[in-house]
């Protein structure tokens, strides 16, 4: 079934959507039962999609896990009420005292805040490592290493990782394997055949599709999916039916929301590559960007979300740039249908396995579904802007 097909179909399985096209809003915190013997059972099949407790989930909730458990190929979904909550849940859920993290470097910000602070405290030990370094992991790994966490690409300088040797590598000496997999979104890689054991996603992105909502979902293989369910569920984590209704809604649309972002997003980067002020682009698709290689090797498509590095530019020059726009909005995140503009700086101050050559600034675009040649008239007056202040 190819995923256009397999979206429109998935995890509407009569059980939960009682035969209506899409699985309806079931609000309930108590579930109740007339016999001793239907709470036993109830009891003994809560993780088998029982009814048993509003924590647990209820029909809505089931039917959204069982359709991205199949889109992103593994055998569970956990729920979470965001990407950020997926990412240190998964994490906690497979990390004690004493142990050791192998955190990419490129890392999603928040995940090395929660490195540094929090699982610090926890007495768990984290060595950041650089994206590129491939077969090289295996000089990091130490006796305690229980995790290698991967964001593919980085969500900031865009690196891609050679996941399968990666994940072979740590499988050889017994270590999980986590996959911040937001950029590919469930439908343009796959995770478990490259090796990965927990695939995460910031629903918040491109599952929901429409910046309203904000939730998490991490995805096991069969041999981490009873560890992770039961370990997110003892820290409490549960979002509600309404937000995983919009969830649903936003999946339907998906691999045509994604198929137009990634054509926009093109467009413009390949007018980009033309302008003087560009030093070079970020994006997967493009030889300049670093990992172009396995892009081409383990994605089935881009997306919307790419950066590109200006020669030089001022911190005047570069307010000049971003502020004004007219389609472009400032703002954090990405993966809803209306494009971002964010002038990045201080990626130096949060990279200690790579280096940032900080002179050299990173504009992130986040391209939506706008007409494309409505964006490029915006970044054009954009770079009118940034050359008059650059040259004063």
């Amino acid at each position: 079934m190819k995923k256009e097909t397999q979206i429109v179909s998935l995890g509407r399985d009569k059980k939960w959507t009682q035969g209506v096209i899409n699985p309806p809003v079931v609000r309930a915190s108590t579930m109740v039962f007339d016999t001793m013997e239907e709470m036993r059972f109830a009891s003994k099949n809560k993780a088998n999609g029982e009814l048993f407790y509003g924590r647990r989930g209820g029909p809505t909730h089931f039917a959204f896990q069982a359709a991205i458990s199949e889109l992103e190929g593994g055998v569970g979904t956990a729920l979470y009420p965001s990407g950020a909550a997926a990412i240190s849940n998964a994490l906690m859920s497979f990390l004690k005292a004493g142990d050791h993290l192998l955190m990419v470097d490129s890392a999603y910000e928040p995940t090395r805040a929660l490195c540094d602070s929090l699982l610090a405290g926890f007495g768990v030990e984290t060595t950041y490592y650089d994206p590129m370094i491939g077969a090289g992991i295996k000089d990091l790994i130490q006796d305690n290493t229980k995790v290698l966490f991967l964001e593919s690409p980085g969500s900031i300088t865009m690196e891609v990782q050679d996941v399968p040797t990666l994940s072979k590598i740590a499988h050889e000496h017994g270590i999980v394997v986590m996959l911040d997999n937001t950029w590919a979104s469930p439908i343009n890689s796959r995770p478990f055949d490259m090796g990965v054991d927990i695939s995460i996603q910031a629903a918040t992105k491109y599952i929901v599709g429409h910046s309203d909502v904000m939730m998490g979902t991490a995805t096991a293989n069969e041999a981490h999916w009873e560890q992770l369910r039961e370990n997110s569920y003892l820290m409490g984590q549960c979002i509600s039916p309404d937000d995983v209704y919009l969830a649903s809604r936003g999946l339907r649309t998906l691999s045509v929301r994604m198929a137009q972002h990634e054509k926009n997003a093109l467009q413009v980067a390949n007018w980009l590559a033309t302008r003087p002020e560009v030093d070079h682009l970020r994006h997967p698709a493009f030889e300049s960007c670093p990992g172009h290689e396995f892009f081409k090797r383990d994605f089935t498509a881009s997306n919307g979300l790419f950066s590109f590095v200006l020669k030089e530019g001022s911190s005047k020059a570069l307010t000049a740039l971003v502020e004004n726009m007219k389609h472009f909005k400032m703002g954090f995140s990405w993966g809803g249908y209306e494009s971002l503009i964010l002038s990045v700086s201080g990626i130096d101050s949060i990279r200690t396995a790579t280096t940032w050559d900080k002179s050299k600034p990173l504009i992130r675009l986040h391209i939506g579904l706008e007409n494309p040649d409505d964006l490029i008239a915006d970044l054009e007056a954009a770079f009118e802007r940034f050359n008059a202040q650059q040259n004063k």
